[in-house]
């Protein structure tokens, strides 16, 4: 298990070591290291791999987490038309005051003004609360 924890944290740092890499670097035998990551895999547990995209680049976008307050009974359906808009990074049911959190990230303040707005008007929300992020200090 702290060996899985260890592979986890080293390819969300760089999905694209090799599996000789990461064995090196776990002090484990290449198979072990093949075997833990197919099994990750087929349980669910690892969902893909991506990339990490260059700092200055995403400065370059423009971001804004969207908190929303639904009606409890409509919840289900306002994931589901959330979940359908291409610039949605992130989607989370939330304790308190608001119900949902989104992050939403578009290439102009203009764009992501609609996206916001058109969150906002889906049949079942409530109120949204929008926070532009200014600048990322850390991003893992």
């Amino acid at each position: 298990m702290k060996n899985e924890q260890q592979l986890l944290r080293l390819l969300q740092e760089n999905s694209r070591r090799t599996v000789s890499d990461l064995a090196n670097e776990l002090g484990l035998s290449r198979a072990t290291v093949q075997q833990t990551m197919e099994r990750l895999e087929r349980s669910g547990v690892i969902q893909g791999y991506t990339i990490k995209i260059n700092p200055h680049y995403q400065q370059q976008q423009v971001s804004a987490y969207i908190m929303i307050s639904v009606i409890p009974r409509k919840t289900a359906d306002i994931v589901r038309q959330i979940h359908k808009v291409p610039q949605l990074d992130m989607l989370c049911t939330i304790s308190g005051q608001y119900d949902l959190i989104a992050k939403v990230t578009e290439a102009t303040t203009e764009a992501l003004d609609n996206s916001i707005d058109r969150i906002a008007t889906l049949d079942g929300v409530e109120k949204t609360l929008s926070h532009i992020v200014l600048s990322r200090k850390v991003d893992r």
